[in-house]
């Protein structure tokens, strides 16, 4: 029996700003993941806080809720087998200088803050980003 999981990404500012955010996702559906959700929406600092909160105590913190809620992002669900895994792979290294090549950060990302995505860790951190997010209304079956 296959393990469904779900995966929360979210295409930082500077991706969407440069017209990355559909090549972004083609990508990951090209993993044999379902897209379940998808919205364009504009963090505020309290959501960027709780989202963000495992860093707080973090040197770049303040710099990184600065820059996710300076413009708009795009976040979407994806569901499917191993889907934290595969996109994870797919993003590649937090730091795109030391990123494979080809993946989604190598491409796209400019440093290791504005590095063109986030995805959801785990299977555990995934649903609790999930839900900062999306409402269960708001969610296609995966």
């Amino acid at each position: 029996m296959l393990e469904i999981e779900r995966s929360l990404v979210l295409i930082k500012p500077d991706a969407v700003r440069n017209g990355q955010s559909d090549e972004i996702i083609s990508r990951l559906k090209k993993l044999g993941l379902k897209m379940a959700a998808r919205k364009t929406l504009r963090m505020d600092r309290a959501l960027a806080e709780k989202h963000y909160a495992v860093h707080k105590e973090k040197p770049f913190f303040k710099e990184l809720v600065e820059y996710m809620t300076s413009a708009p992002i795009v976040a979407a669900v994806f569901g499917g087998e191993k889907a934290v895994a595969k996109i994870r792979q797919a993003m590649g290294a937090t730091d795109p200088a030391k990123a494979e090549a080809g993946t989604i950060r190598a491409d796209f990302g400019l440093n290791v803050t504005r590095n063109a995505v986030h995805g959801s860790d785990s299977v555990e951190t995934a649903e609790k980003e999930i839900s900062l997010f999306f409402t269960g209304d708001e969610i296609a079956a995966t």
